[in-house]
């Protein structure tokens, strides 16, 4: 390994990226976590009260009952509503579809009537809960049904985060190629899923390179990925571009149609954003 690529690895897994979570857990949206957290709760507790109230009937009764209670519910169900987010700025999204200094990785189809840009960081919390309970709902209702198309885009707030997008960008066969969307989503998964493993890890490291293993990359693949200055330079590129371009300034952030918007979203809220456009 030559000076410069040692320099290089030292930078990407120094204590800094350890330290930089901090900074990344501050900018990933608390309200709006919490927003979504509490929705759930709110439904449980109202299913669990009217299942109390219900009084105990004989079987002759069963049948008014059961008719009433379906008729008393079915207004309940129809005035059901999701409040929509607030966007926090418009966007020009004939610019924002255009590729920057990486290709990007897209879902769905070109001419799909939403588009829906995803800035993220691999160490943000916020980003993990999003992949992690949202995307793949989302996918399969929207995206392959032809509805949206999806792009993600690296928005990494620390070295470590850095490191990871690189490894998702490049083949593990041949780190000098760029990976495709069908190696580059099902590893960013993975490091979605896995995040509490390797993100705060104290060998930042050794945990990214047992992560990669699983993915097919040798020791070698992964020194290599990780030693191309060219591709650091152009993932923070892209980071850059949505900050000054874009008004990106935490993760996730979503461009969808001309507006911006941040923090993660339910499979719920982000249904109702999508259908409100379609």
């Amino acid at each position: 390994m030559s000076l410069s690529e040692m320099s290089l690895m030292k930078r990407l897994f120094s204590g800094v990226a350890v330290a930089a979570l901090a900074v990344t857990l501050a900018a990933c949206s608390d309200d709006k976590k919490e927003e979504t957290a509490k929705a759930p709760e709110t439904s449980q507790t109202a299913t669990s009260e009217s299942a109390s109230s219900t009084p105990a009937t004989t079987e002759a009764e069963t049948t008014t009952t059961a008719s009433t209670t379906e008729t008393a519910q079915a207004p309940a169900a129809e005035a059901k509503s999701v409040e929509l987010p607030t966007a926090d700025g418009d966007v020009d999204m004939a610019e924002a579809v255009k590729p920057g200094s990486l290709p990007d990785m897209t879902l769905g189809e070109a001419n799909a009537p939403v588009t829906i840009v995803e800035y993220m960081s691999t160490t943000c919390p916020h980003c993990a809960t999003f992949h992690n309970n949202t995307f793949d709902a989302i996918k399969t209702k929207y995206v392959d049904s032809g509805k949206v198309r999806f792009i993600l885009r690296e928005f990494p707030f620390d070295p470590r985060a850095a490191a990871a997008f690189m490894l998702a960008r490049c083949k593990p066969a041949n780190p000098a190629e760029l990976s495709d969307a069908s190696q580059y989503f099902p590893m960013i998964s993975m490091l979605m899923k896995q995040q509490e493993t390797w993100a705060a890890a104290q060998d930042g490291r050794e945990a990214l390179l047992q992560m990669s293993k699983l993915a097919g990359f040798t020791q070698e693949s992964f020194q290599a990925c990780l030693t191309n200055q060219k591709l650091l330079d152009d993932v923070n590129a892209v980071r850059e571009r949505g900050a000054k371009e874009f008004g990106v300034n935490s993760t996730p952030s979503f461009l969808i149609n001309g507006k911006r918007y941040s923090g993660d979203m339910s499979v719920d809220t982000m249904s109702a954003l999508i259908d409100s456009m379609l």
